[in-house]
This record gives structure tokens, sequence and C-alpha cells, in this order.
């Protein structure tokens, strides 16, 4: 069944049939004006591929393509859940080096973050203060892992 028929969103799966792509199953990633923007996802078996092949593809040539499964789906609980702890550990090691890039606002950041989640009833100061010094220092993560080094 053609794609082509249905209004295509973000996240969407499809595999080219009659279109000069590589073999596989592409998700849906952007669909910017004339065009629709792929993201190879998985290979010829339908098994998950981190592979970073981004393509554009004109809406006139959506009838080349077939609705596929999501490859994630088709992964057990144990790779879903190392690939998750990977995610995790690269996130950790970007902070990390943005933060020993730059020791004052990496500092900084981690003693909103300790004060605020160890600092209620060891340090004087009202309970709000310290919910608000966690909410900053765990911004203040995700601001200097943005930033980058």
């Amino acid at each position: 069944m053609s794609r082509q028929e249905f209004d295509l969103g973000v996240g969407d799966h499809l595999r080219p049939v009659d279109v000069d792509l590589p073999a596989g199953v592409y998700r849906v990633v952007g669909t910017p004006g004339d065009d629709i923007t792929l993201l190879r996802v998985g290979d010829a078996e339908g098994q998950r591929v981190y592979t970073g092949d981004v393509r554009r593809v004109p809406r006139e040539r959506l009838d080349g393509f077939d609705a596929a499964e999501n490859p994630d789906e088709n992964r057990s609980v144990a790779s879903a859940a190392a690939s998750r702890l990977e995610g995790f550990a690269w996130e950790v090691r970007m902070i990390g080096q943005a933060m020993r890039a730059n020791p004052l606002r990496g500092a900084v950041v981690v003693t909103l973050v300790l004060v605020g989640v160890f600092g209620e009833g060891r340090l004087p100061g009202p309970e709000w203060l310290f919910a608000a010094m966690g909410v900053a220092g765990g911004l203040g993560v995700a601001y200097v892992g943005y930033r980058g080094p």
C-alpha cells in the first residue's frame, strides 16, 4: 500500500520500493515544504541501525515507498536497556568534558545541585529555596551540557 494516500507525519516509517535509495527503513524526521526529510533507522531486514543517513525526498516521489514497521519495536528489552545506558553514559561524559573546560561554571552547577538535593534540614533556609536551587542546578547541568566545552 502506497504512503502517498496518507497524511505523512514526523515519526512515520517508510520502506523504499521504487526509489533510488539504499534498502532499509526510514523514519520521517521533517516535512518542510515540498520535501520529506528521512533518516535511515533500519536495515533491509528491518533491524535497528544507527546510520546518520539523512535524505530529502520530494513529496511527489512518495508513491515509491511503502509503510514500514518501526525497527525500535522489534528490539529486545535487554537491547533497549543497553542502548539507554549507553546514551546516558555518553551524556555524562559530555557534561563532564564541558565542566572540565569551564571549572567555575561546573563548580557553581554542582554546588546548586548538591545544596538543592541535600541542603534541606542541614542548612538554614526555607524549603522552597532548596527546591529552587535543585531546579536551578538541574537546568544548569542541561545548560552546561548544551553549551559544551
